[in-house]
């Protein structure tokens, strides 16, 4: 219990020098910037794998039954790299209805920044439930991992659709239900007064509609995850640290996702993996090193083809 005070304190510690020092004045970011703090939350991010496998040494000294630390460095490294790649649609999803919205580029960040908030205590909830049900109804992981490849093939053998509106979406309808909504954006409030009546800002809507889609997203990554292991704390940390890194990598990546459009056939393959690997888990359990291998592999050949491609096009 108190591993977990002492990580959700340190986080929001983060998160307060972030809105508090780092960011106190709205500014258009860079990609420079971006690029910088989206080396930093990665580094972070690898780095806190010392911390696990210290905090599972410990554990294990005490009682050998419990996980080893070196599973566990693993498991948290594979978990949080399939978190990573299924952030890159959600990128694609927050560019979309930052533009449907026209919300100014200085005031996407405190947008974001409120929306990996809300984004922490949904995903926390998520990963406590799911991993109650894993626990308690062992055939849970039969559904997750048919879950899973039925994604992945809805992705391969989806049809052009039209664009997705944010404008058209039901969480759109529902808050001009309940309040009010103005197209007039002032500075960077998320509500402001006409004629004594309160209105609801561009930037509010947008950061509900991101709030939504990110619970929409939860659904494939946190059954993903949980094909890993189905430690708690493995799971939230390494989801929480996908989630942090997501800001930076969009103002970094926002403008050149065309250029990774075969990354999505790498979530493809990622998806499948872990789903067939759920369904097997009582008769066939994989190294921790093939799944973070795979994963990884299928990572880097998505980019490396990408970037191939869209050179031999120039």
């Amino acid at each position: 219990m108190i591993v977990w005070i002492i990580f959700l304190v340190t986080i929001f510690i983060f998160l307060a020098l972030d809105l508090g020092v780092f960011n106190k004045t709205p500014h258009i970011i860079s990609s420079k910037e971006a690029g910088i703090w989206t080396g930093i939350w990665v580094s972070l991010s690898f780095a806190f794998s010392g911390v696990v496998n210290w905090l599972y040494s410990n554990a294990y000294i005490a009682n050998p039954t419990e996980i080893s630390p070196t599973v566990a460095t693993l498991k948290y490294i594979t978990g949080y790299l399939i978190e990573l790649s299924l952030s890159i649609d959600n990128i694609f999803i927050i560019a979309v209805i930052f533009a449907a919205f026209k919300i100014p580029q200085k005031y996407q960040h405190r947008v974001l920044f409120w929306g990996i908030l809300g984004a922490i205590i949904f995903r926390g909830l998520m990963i406590f439930f799911g991993v109650i049900l894993i626990n308690k109804f062992s055939w849970m992981t039969y559904l997750f991992g048919a879950f899973l490849i039925f994604t992945a093939f809805k992705m391969l053998f989806k049809k052009e659709e039209e664009d997705f509106n944010p404008k058209k979406s039901l969480v759109y309808r529902i808050i001009g239900k309940v309040i009010p909504i103005t197209s007039h954006t002032e500075k960077e409030h998320f509500f402001i007064k006409i004629n004594n009546i309160n209105h609801a800002t561009p930037l509010f809507v947008a950061l509900l509609v991101i709030e939504v889609m990110d619970m929409l997203f939860a659904l494939d990554s946190v059954p993903a995850i949980l094909a890993i292991t189905a430690d708690p704390f493995l799971v939230f940390s390494s989801n929480i640290f996908a989630i942090l890194g997501l800001r930076s990598m969009y103002f970094f990546l926002a403008n050149m996702l065309e250029k990774f459009s075969y990354l999505e056939y790498s979530l493809i393959a990622i998806l499948s993996f872990v789903g067939i690997k759920m369904l097997l888990v009582h008769y066939y359990k994989l190294p921790e090193w093939a799944s973070l291998s795979f994963i990884a592999l299928s990572l880097t050949l998505g980019i490396i083809i990408s970037l191939n491609r869209d050179t031999k096009k120039e």
